[in-house]
């Protein structure tokens, strides 16, 4: 696996933010913190007075010492709602993982990538705290039942392969996935390829095997997903997997819930995972946010 690049200006934000936390609210001087963390005063000023800036931390001006500041409140809230989301999740993906003998999973976009923030049933591929890139050709159902806003924003991300993009197909499988309130991935040698190589990798960290695969991936964006003309086949459908959203607070689109099918089963099965699914992920958005 090829690992994601590490940035050391980066790192040292990070550390200095380490540094107060783990001091629970004390405040600290500028010479103390550069001492501590081994880091060249002027290096430390700069971070120090971008956090404070930002509202990360705070500066007394009399006593020239540093804080934490109120933005980590509010970055806090965000991060609790999600987590708060997951581990109400995780108890309606146990049940659909015993009643349909898959594994589960619910999953969100965190920074620049999805995380598998819940993993129910037996083992499979599929890893706890797992990472994909979240950029063209990943990442459709986690914009899909957002604004068109965001739909469009995630497609002006740099695609992490070649590709095409066939507009009207998309807007089609946007407006379907809506409307039915799930979506259903359709199990193709290449894409279970893609998507176990693209594990754990940052965007554009791709190794020589994923750009092996960009010509078994000449196909539009959204080709592996089915539209309803497709779930009314009489014939078994190969499916990789049904996915439906929550809703946070404000109805923004919050989790991707998951069942992971891996076999073909018929339309009639498809629309029992489909509609089980769709109402877990009802029930969480109610329980927690009461919508």
């Amino acid at each position: 696996m090829v690992l994601a690049r590490r940035s050391p200006p980066t790192a040292r934000v990070t550390q200095v933010l380490d540094f107060f936390v783990s001091r629970q609210g004390k405040r600290f001087g500028l010479s103390e913190i550069a001492r501590s963390l081994g880091i060249s005063k002027p290096t430390c000023l700069g971070i120090l007075s971008e956090l404070a800036h930002s509202g990360y931390l705070v500066r007394d001006p009399i006593v020239k010492t540093y804080g934490l500041g109120p933005a980590l409140i509010a970055a806090g809230r965000v991060a609790q709602s999600n987590f708060a989301a997951s581990d109400l999740a995780r108890r309606y993906l146990v049940g659909l993982s015993e009643q349909f003998g898959s594994t589960c999973t619910a999953s969100a976009v965190v920074g620049d990538q999805i995380m598998v923030l819940e993993r129910t049933g037996p083992p499979g591929a599929v890893k706890l705290g797992q990472l994909y890139p979240f950029a063209p050709p990943v990442g459709l159902m986690y914009v899909l039942w957002g604004p068109d806003s965001a739909l469009s924003r995630w497609l002006r991300k740099p695609a992490t392969l070649p590709m095409t993009i066939d507009e009207g197909h998309l807007r089609k499988i946007v407006s379907e996935g809506r409307s039915r309130g799930y979506v259903v991935e359709s199990l193709t040698p290449a894409g279970l390829r893609l998507h176990a190589l693209m594990a754990g990798l940052a965007a554009y960290d791709l190794p020589e095997q994923v750009r092996e695969l960009v010509a078994e991936m000449a196909m539009s964006l959204g080709e592996r997903i089915y539209l309803d003309a497709d779930l009314s086949s009489p014939e078994p459908l190969p499916v990789s997997l049904i996915a439906a959203p929550t809703y946070d607070r404000d109805g923004h689109q919050e989790l991707v819930l998951t069942i992971h099918v891996g076999q073909a089963i018929s339309s009639t099965e498809v629309a029992l995972r489909g509609k089980a699914l769709a109402a877990a992920g009802a029930a969480v958005t109610q329980a927690l946010h009461d919508r």
